[in-house]
């Protein structure tokens, strides 16, 4: 009997293809924290503005802590209990402003000048329609 044989048999059938899924998903975990750690902090940081480094790190304790999370959950201990789960709603209002403040960044800008030609041009301006009848002639008259 080879050793997957026995494998097989110390859990359910049916959860084999979520097991290799986890399997493959960690094996990508794995590739992308390698590709991080090659590079300093210090070089990475100087490559990126304020707010790039602070997705960055939100990106970085928020995967920190979903791991433990895991972790926890694969130890029998329920994480829904432990300080892990207020630490990643505190990571969550951080990204929440963050984005709030990159929504801003792009959110289209008020041109004031355009805006106040638009609003005095659409104004009804008395004078301006007295000079109007004036010059056209009013209805029910016959031109000659």
């Amino acid at each position: 009997m080879s050793e997957d044989d026995n494998n097989m048999e110390d859990y359910p059938t049916e959860i084999h293809d979520y097991l290799v899924a986890f399997e493959k998903s960690l094996g990508s975990v794995d590739e992308m924290l390698k590709t991080m750690m090659s590079v300093s902090r210090s070089e990475l940081l100087q490559k990126v503005d304020p707010l790039e480094q602070a997705k960055l790190d939100l990106v970085s304790v928020y995967t920190l802590n979903s791991m433990f999370w895991v972790y926890l959950a694969t130890q029998g201990i329920n994480p829904k209990e432990h300080p892990v789960k207020q630490e990643l709603e505190r990571i969550r209002t951080y990204m929440n402003k963050v984005k709030e403040i990159t929504d801003k960044k792009k959110a289209a800008r008020l041109d004031k000048g355009a805006a106040s030609r638009f609003v005095k041009n659409a104004l009804w301006e008395p004078n301006a329609e007295k000079e109007h009848t004036s010059k056209t002639p009013a209805k029910g008259k016959k031109r000659q």
